[in-house]
């Protein structure tokens, strides 16, 4: 009985040992760990970016049970731009996928129905539009691609074989820090319209929407907007547009009447202006007659295009105060916009020949958004960059059109901020600052803005998009975008003339600011000089 006490003693000490050494053991590597990780992951691997401000919705290294989709491209938003990026991506043999947060795919083009088309050219007038997009630019011209039905087509076929889930909300975006202190996403969690949740891995993440779906949840530096140019206190970004679509227009009145009128009888009846068998520009006049019936919507110069068959769809109303990321001020926006456009028709029937039985069309249900917040890219392009005519060493893009700053509430009429010739887009403008792989698309641009009034045009951003698709294709994972050194971007350039007929390299742009002083390029960086006012003061001061 003693021995068999001794023993049963013996026992229970041996086993007291080794849970005391256990325990030593997992509180000292817990320990390690905990020191190792900031975001206090065991494993120590997965080291959570700090959240934004504007955001919490940050993984910080949580493992999810939700099965992991894995893809080459994620493209987050429809709008055109981003799309052409997508469809080089996927030519190239890499596999994409579209998520869009606004609940019907097309962006600005189909669900704005902002069928008016700005094309690029330089100072000489010889059209800069380069790539897929020329397709689209020619057929406008051309009155080939007019109407919402034709526009759907052609983007119809950017997307083709292409998986695309509208209606999405991101939920989660777990992220890490690599070794050279970048961030990177590892994987995006988010809701679908079935209101399912699903999870998504990509090597690279492309924001591609109008209200940074994307970028708001990360660690990104917004820049000063428009607001500290017009001293406001308050952010405010460009107006935004309701497209207004009218029916029984007789088109051939309009242009034959109009052109039939000597300049100063045009001027008098319809402010000048321009109208052709396709197309009327400005007539301001008229619509400085046009007394609108709230603060917040304003009717500027004319943007209209004949749609062929009666139909003409027209860019200038301008909403003001518009916040792209709150859904209340887009409903508000639209119910402004489209309770304006009966009143402004019985305008047109007044003042406008061949408009006298005019009706209305089909009015859009989403605003034209032009701008929201810039945030800080790798390269932040400036109004000196694009006056200066500069190119760069890794342009994936050949950009022109002046500097044009729509209306806020703060100047209804918007101003020019001078006129480029046309100038390089590089790729780092479109590379978010210290993540490892996400790019921007369209209106996510790096730019000033002041240089966003002209870097913003779909032709300038959706031949960078293309390029940096197809730049993707080719590198292949084989190493990241910020990598690439000045010879492969060479070879790449070469690569995107020879295959895609895309000339980004031995271009020159006319240098419109040469000779200015390190102080007046810094003021028209600053917005301190208005470009087209400043250069006669200067040629002034010159011949004195």
């Amino acid at each position: 009985m003693r021995l068999f006490s001794t023993r049963v003693r013996l026992v229970i000490a041996l086993a007291a040992l080794v849970i005391l050494i256990s325990a030593f053991s997992l509180g000292k590597t817990w320990f390690q760990q905990d020191k190792s990780s900031p975001s206090g992951a065991l494993d120590g691997s997965s080291i959570s970016a700090t959240p934004s401000p504007q955001s919490q919705l940050i993984n910080n290294g949580s493992k999810s049970s939700l099965p992991v989709e894995y893809t080459d491209v994620v493209l987050i938003g429809s709008e055109l731009e981003g799309l052409y990026l997508a469809r080089a991506a996927a030519d190239e043999g890499l596999k994409v996928k579209i998520l869009d947060p606004r609940s019907a795919f097309g962006g600005q083009v189909l669900q704005s129905q902002m069928l008016f088309l700005d094309e690029t050219r330089d100072e000489h007038g010889k059209i800069l539009v380069q790539g897929r997009a020329k397709e689209l630019f020619d057929g406008f011209r051309n009155a080939k691609i007019r109407k919402l039905s034709e526009f759907s087509s052609y983007m119809n076929k950017l997307i083709k074989d292409i998986p695309l889930e509208s209606g999405i909300e991101i939920n989660e975006v777990e992220q890490t820090k690599s070794p050279d202190s970048l961030h990177k996403i590892n994987s995006i969690t988010y809701t679908n319209q079935q209101h399912e949740k699903k999870k998504i891995s990509a090597s690279y993440y492309v924001e591609n929407s109008d209200f940074a779906a994307l970028i708001h949840h990360l660690d990104a530096k917004r820049l000063p907007g428009l607001e500290k140019f017009y001293g406001q206190d308050n952010i405010e970004y460009m107006s935004a547009g309701m497209m207004m679509k009218f029916k029984n227009v007789d088109w051939k009145t309009f242009n034959t009447t109009f052109n039939h009128l000597s300049s100063a009888e045009k001027n008098k009846q319809f402010g000048g202006g321009y109208v052709s068998d396709s197309f009327a520009i400005g007539l301001s006049g008229m619509t400085k007659a046009y007394q609108a019936s709230n603060d917040r919507v304003f009717l500027r110069g004319l943007n209209a295009v004949n749609q062929r068959d009666g139909e003409v769809a027209i860019n200038a109303l301008l909403v003001y105060t518009v916040d792209p990321s709150n859904p209340d001020s887009i409903k508000e926006a639209v119910n402004l916009g489209n309770n304006e456009t009966p009143l402004i028709l019985k305008h047109f029937r007044k003042t406008l020949p061949g408009w006298q039985h005019a009706e209305l069309s089909e009015l859009p249900t989403y605003p034209y958004i032009r701008e929201y917040n810039h945030y800080e890219m790798d390269y932040v392009l400036k109004p000196s960059d694009l006056l200066s005519g500069n190119m760069f060493w890794d342009n994936v893009s050949i950009g022109g059109y002046p500097l044009d700053l729509q209306g806020t509430s703060a100047n209804k009429w918007g101003i020019e901020m001078g006129r480029p010739d046309k100038y390089g887009m590089p790729l780092r403008s479109f590379l978010l600052k210290n993540y490892d792989n996400v790019i921007a698309a369209g209106k996510n641009v790096g730019s000033s803005a002041i240089a966003y009034g002209s870097t913003r045009i779909q032709p300038n951003t959706g031949l960078a998009a293309e390029s940096i698709g197809i730049i993707l294709g080719q590198i292949n994972g084989k190493q990241k975008l910020r990598e690439i050194s000045p010879e492969e971007m060479a070879k790449l350039q070469l690569y995107l003339a020879n295959h895609y007929q895309i000339k980004l390299t031995g271009i020159t742009g006319v240098n419109k600011i040469s000779g200015w002083n390190d102080e007046e390029i810094r003021k028209l960086d600053t917005g301190e000089i208005t470009y087209p006012n400043y250069i006669l003061t200067r040629k002034k001061t010159a011949i004195k």
